[in-house]
């Protein structure tokens, strides 16, 4: 189901289909950054400066991540900032020997690298989407 959204960014407006966004990145700033699909153009919203877009993204962002069950977002805490990341749209995930996992945001250039030990509860929801999506175990 298509989502769109008109957002002003940067003197341009764009009409975005939100659900083709891959993640939305929420910094301790409040600011949202998110990556049109399939150019990797990076769109920041400000909520001092666009305060309406900034709450279509909050809403949208808030309606995807409850527990719907016919939908892959997830909320993850990384590098002080909070991702909503559409796992459906990651096309590998690397663990490596020592337990972490990597992968990257597929219109960013922004790996996402996850330890058991220091972000237990965000590596678990990658690790029960990994192994429900692919039956590989990780």
């Amino acid at each position: 189901m298509a989502y769109w959204e008109k957002i002003l960014f940067d003197r341009n407006e764009y009409t975005v289909n939100f659900e083709c966004v891959s993640a939305f990145c929420r910094e301790p700033n409040n600011r949202v950054t998110f990556w049109l699909p399939d150019n990797a153009i990076p769109i920041v919203i400000n909520p001092q400066s666009n305060p309406k877009d900034y709450q279509k993204i909050l809403d949208y962002t808030e309606t995807v991540t409850q527990s719907r069950e016919d939908t892959y977002w997830v909320k993850i805490l990384y590098e002080r900032n909070e991702y909503i990341i559409n796992l459906k749209c990651i096309s590998s995930f690397c663990r490596e020997p020592n337990g972490r996992i990597t992968f990257w945001l597929p219109d960013s250039t922004i790996p996402i690298i996850l330890n058991p030990v220091s972000n237990p509860e965000s590596y678990q929801k990658i690790i029960d989407y990994i192994e429900k999506a692919t039956g590989y175990s990780m």
